[in-house]
């Protein structure tokens, strides 16, 4: 799997990465959901840079000019609920895509640390031979993101598979990594080092799907 870590590099990408995870700020939903669409603007933005163009012609009013375009289909794939605002940034950029949404949950059947990853809801358009974007904005112990990508399968099998999150745990990425094909890209905003004994990312920001629309039971 090829890594593209963005926050190696400074940018303003930065101020919304430290903004999601200020306590104080994040408290503010509507600014906290717009945080994780312009983080998804600029790794849709990094990532299309990776894929395939051919030569068009737009006519101005004074002449024709040669342009690249993109040829790629794309299908962006997000993750319920917590997805949601990661997907308007990456659809703001690649407005032609066609959507996809899964639904995955951690469940306690023990009432304790342990968990499963359930995969209930699938909405998705044919994935052959197309470009997936699977997003999910945090990247803690991999298993959901394992999980949908199974239930994907028998969708079709697309040309490339794209992971797209905004904070991810060294440990995830490894689990990842082992279960994703070889030519799987991850775009990522920026990496934590662990997770806690719950499973969540540290010092990460908290329930991303919580920050975003409110707790749930």
């Amino acid at each position: 799997m090829k890594i593209h870590h963005l926050a190696q590099n400074n940018s303003v990408l930065n101020t919304f990465l430290s903004e999601i995870r200020d306590q104080k700020i994040q408290k503010d939903s509507m600014r906290f959901r717009r945080n994780i669409e312009r983080i998804g603007e600029i790794l849709a933005y990094e990532l299309s840079k990776s894929l395939s163009f051919h030569e068009g012609f737009v006519e101005t009013p004074l002449a024709t000019k040669n342009m690249h375009l993109l040829s790629d289909a794309i299908v962006v794939c997000s993750i319920l609920r917590a997805g949601l605002p990661l997907h308007q940034g990456l659809l703001n950029y690649f407005d032609k895509a066609e959507n996809a949404f899964i639904s995955a949950y951690r469940h306690h059947p023990n009432n304790d640390e342990h968990f499963d990853i359930v995969v209930e809801y699938v909405a998705s358009p044919n994935l052959e031979g197309k470009i997936m974007l699977l997003a999910d904005p945090m990247l803690a112990t991999g298993q959901s993101l394992v999980a949908v990508f199974e239930a994907l399968r028998k969708l079709g099998n697309p040309k490339e598979t794209h992971i797209v999150s905004v904070i991810g745990a060294q440990e995830g990425i490894r689990f990842v990594e082992k279960h994703f094909p070889e030519n799987t890209h991850l775009w990522i905003a920026t990496i934590d080092d662990q997770l806690n004994e719950k499973g969540y990312i540290v010092p990460g920001l908290g329930d991303a799907g919580d920050l975003a629309f409110g707790s749930k039971l």
